[in-house]
């Protein structure tokens, strides 16, 4: 009889070896918190519209948690945090955008 540890070890062996390559688009989507390359900073985001107020609640998961006063709908809440994300970090509106994720709640977003 296997323990739990054993199988997940043979499970994740397994997977390595049938599994294609990934797509960078897909690699986003499974990626940690921050993934940097030449200057772009690309992240998760989990995006709880419809809050009292504009902020950073934390990390949940492996994505940054952040609550906004929009209502989803029309597009709102992604304005709104492309906006937000724009003041906080002090870049521009124009470098800030959506990889992933435009009509769910966690969002991939690129800097």
């Amino acid at each position: 009889m296997t323990t739990k540890d054993e199988r997940r070890k043979t499970e994740d062996e397994r997977r390595k070896t049938d599994e294609r390559p990934m797509t960078k688009d897909e690699s986003l989507r499974r990626s940690s918190v921050v993934f940097r390359q030449s200057g772009v900073v690309t992240f998760a985001v989990k995006v709880v519209p419809r809050a009292s107020r504009n902020e950073i609640v934390g990390v949940e998961g492996d994505a940054l948690k952040i609550r906004l006063h929009a209502p989803p709908v029309e597009g709102q809440a992604n304005e709104a945090l492309i906006v937000f994300l724009a003041e906080t970090l002090g870049v521009r509106r124009a470098q800030i955008e959506i990889v992933t994720g435009h009509l769910a709640r966690r969002k991939v977003v690129r800097v």
